[in-house]
């Protein structure tokens, strides 16, 4: 594989909040990727890749652990993550690399091992995964490409606060909704440009020798407000309507947690900061226009993405590198009129993953697709089995390598488990709405290719028809006809909890002879 006799590298690369279904090769009518369907042409594409829970944080650390929810426990942004448990950084170091980010993990460490007065416990920081280095780390305040655009002459008084406001001065027209005005600043100095330019620079010195990276775009999560070109890219009237009830009012009838969220992101900012508009009650130029800039903000990312893979091809760096293209979760996208991913739906869960294995073994299987379940928990051990390392015990997914192989690993799952742990333990705004303690705020759900079943903590539970209404627009709960399925599927969703709740020193036996493991196979 390697003509440098050296280890091969690595590439992880995540976009926040991008859905499975918005890519060019896959058939949609507005996204335009050709970048990403190039590379898919050579690699194996995962139709049926579902995250584990959202928002950013717990995803990432499902993503970045191997772990269930239910096990990492990291269930909210700012929700620490127990020092114990160990992620992909780790074990890379254990092989000889130094994983490098760029972007963000959205980690909040465990306080425990802090002094109480340490800035990292007192403000929302979006901490690094341990094991990380970080040649650039962007969180939510962005500093370091903020610094860059000031030391280029941009006022930005407020920092963060001020860089995604709209152009001045700018007009629309008519037929295009507020969406459509840009960004103060141009593309080729966008946070997404900024953050490739600066990977290429930390490639420029690795030619030759081993590397692994965590590359995380920030697009196309919101804002949504594109730089010029990429607001123009897809027009309003060209980009089909979100698929939603008659009323906001009909859909929320149909669980108390939906309706709920349809409060929340009613209000203007709420979602979408610097956004005057109410995006549940607008009209429908504007909710077309969302769609259509999140579009764009995509074919940005393609572009960057693009980029990063002309440099590894130019540098000879491709073929020995292990490439995968994913996302932390995805984006309703006005369906079910919700904005953001903190709902059941597929539309939060449901993911890409592209992944190119350089290796000859592969060779069979490029361009090819595969419709198995694979879940983000399954990147992990992915990555460890190719590199040649087991996964350590704590590990609830398990690695897909044969399916870049030509094969069907054995006893391959038939479904997919995600949760959601939708509490807020500062402002109580949920458990108050819902008359919930915050431990009650939890749902998990499994879905097959036949039926979903969403079982709450402490609300009723939900049944979808996954075959005969994709969209989840009926909830079958409670239907005479249905109780036996919501009966099955509820007791599916048990099993699946006993098989994987925590159960790292489980498989060992202290007695005479000394420690005994068994090795899970």
């Amino acid at each position: 594989m390697s003509s440098h006799g050296t280890k091969p590298n690595v590439l992880l690369i995540c976009a926040d909040q991008w859905r499975a279904d918005c890519i060019s090769a896959l058939g949609h009518r507005n996204v335009r990727t050709p970048n990403l369907d190039a590379l898919m042409a050579e690699s194996v594409t995962f139709t049926q890749h579902f995250g584990q829970c959202t928002p950013c944080g717990p995803s990432r650390t499902s993503l970045l652990t191997g772990m269930y929810l239910m096990n990492h426990r990291s269930g909210r942004n700012g929700t620490p993550l127990d020092a114990r448990h160990t992620n992909l950084a780790l074990e890379a170091r254990k092989l000889g690399y130094e994983p490098a980010l760029f972007g963000y993990t959205d980690t909040t460490p465990d306080p425990r091992k802090m002094h109480p007065n340490d800035p990292a416990l007192t403000a929302y920081d979006e901490g690094v995964m341990p094991g990380f280095a970080t040649p650039l780390h962007l969180p939510e305040d962005m500093g370091k490409w903020v610094a860059h655009l000031k030391s280029l002459g941009y006022d930005f008084p407020n920092g963060r606060d001020d860089v995604f406001r709209p152009k001045p001065g700018f007009v629309k027209p008519d037929d295009r909704g507020f969406r459509f005005i840009p960004t103060i600043f141009p593309a080729q100095l966008s946070e997404t440009a900024f953050l490739t330019d600066e990977f290429i620079k930390w490639l420029l010195v690795r030619e030759s020798k081993p590397w692994f990276a965590h590359f995380v775009f920030f697009r196309p999560h919101p804002p949504i407000i594109a730089p010029e070109p990429y607001n123009a890219a897809v027009h309003p009237k060209d980009v089909d309507f979100p698929v939603r009830k008659a009323s906001p009012e009909e859909e929320g009838g149909q669980h108390p947690l939906l309706a709920h969220e349809l409060t929340n992101v009613a209000r203007p900012d709420a979602y979408d900061e610097h956004n005057p508009i109410d995006l549940v009650h607008t009209n429908d130029l504007e909710i077309r226009q969302m769609r259509a800039t999140y579009y764009g903000l995509i074919e940005e990312m393609d572009h960057h993405l693009g980029r990063i893979i002309s440099h590894l091809k130019a540098t000879g760096q491709f073929d020995r590198t292990l490439i995968i293209v994913t996302s932390d979760h995805a984006e309703m996208l006005g369906d079910h009129y919700v904005w953001g991913k903190e709902i059941y739906f597929d539309g939060s869960f449901h993911l890409p993953l592209v992944v190119r294995d350089p290796r000859t073994e592969a060779d069979s299987t490029r361009g090819s697709r595969i419709n198995s379940f694979t879940e983000a928990i399954d990147v992990m051990p992915t990555i460890l089995d190719w590199l040649g390392a087991a996964s350590p015990r704590t590990v609830d997914g398990r690695s897909f390598l044969p399916f870049l192989r030509g094969q069907v690993p054995h006893a391959w799952r038939e479904e997919v488990y995600f949760e959601h742990d939708f509490r807020n333990v500062r402002s109580q705004k949920v458990e108050r709405a819902l008359n919930l303690n915050s431990d009650e705020c939890s749902y998990a759900v499994i879905r097959d290719a036949k039926f979903k079943y969403v079982h709450f903590a402490a609300l009723p539970p939900l049944l979808f028809d996954i075959v005969s209404d994709p969209q989840e627009m009926k909830n079958l709960a409670g239907l005479p006809s249905y109780l036996a399925t919501e009966l099955a599927y509820a007791q599916k969703l048990l099993s699946w909890r006993l098989l994987n709740q925590e159960r790292t020193l489980t498989n060992m036996h202290v007695g005479e002879g000394g420690v005994y493991e068994h090795r899970r196979q």
